[in-house]
């Protein structure tokens, strides 16, 4: 396995420490694990569904959290009070899993549900009106009109111009 020293982006980048946690983090990690399976889709411009298969798993014995923009499923099966069949291949896995999801920012889970065995977590990301890029009218200095910068006193814009 190949290892990244990201020290020295650590020194001349600032505000990119999640960024290169999250990589530190992708690195180290030796095995991912692969259960239960999952996919990721795209269902929109800023719309995403994450589809987890949990066959044999109810809503009760399912959890979803979100903290810190992290996703986190998890799954327990409640123990049966009844007593266990004798299985001669057991090829369908009931075993308790957590799964976790990196979130980027702004994004938000918008409702979850659970339908023939596979559990559809729906996304969307969501950008504030402030972190949406705005066009900046660009005013000419020809015209009549002398540009009033918010604070200033009138005269005092005259005598700078």
């Amino acid at each position: 396995m190949r290892q990244f020293d990201l020290a020295p982006l650590y020194r001349s980048t600032v505000g990119f420490d999640r960024l290169f946690s999250a990589l530190d983090q992708f690195a180290s990690a030796e095995t991912a694990p692969s259960y239960p399976p999952y996919n990721i889709e795209r269902t929109g411009e800023n719309a995403y569904r994450i589809t987890v298969a949990v066959a044999g798993f109810t809503e009760e014995d399912l959890s979803i959290e979100v903290r810190e923009n992290a996703l986190t499923l998890r799954g327990e099966r409640k123990a049966e009070a009844e007593k266990r069949a004798e299985f001669l291949h057991q090829g369908i896995a009931a075993r308790a899993f957590e799964r976790r999801f990196q979130l980027a920012d702004h994004v938000q889970v918008t409702g979850a549900v659970l339908e023939n065995g596979l559990l559809h977590v729906d996304l969307v990301r969501e950008v504030p009106e402030a972190k949406k890029p705005r066009r900046i009218e660009i005013a000419t200095t020809r015209g009549t009109a002398t540009p009033v910068i918010e604070g200033q006193v009138e005269g005092a814009v005259q005598k700078a111009a």
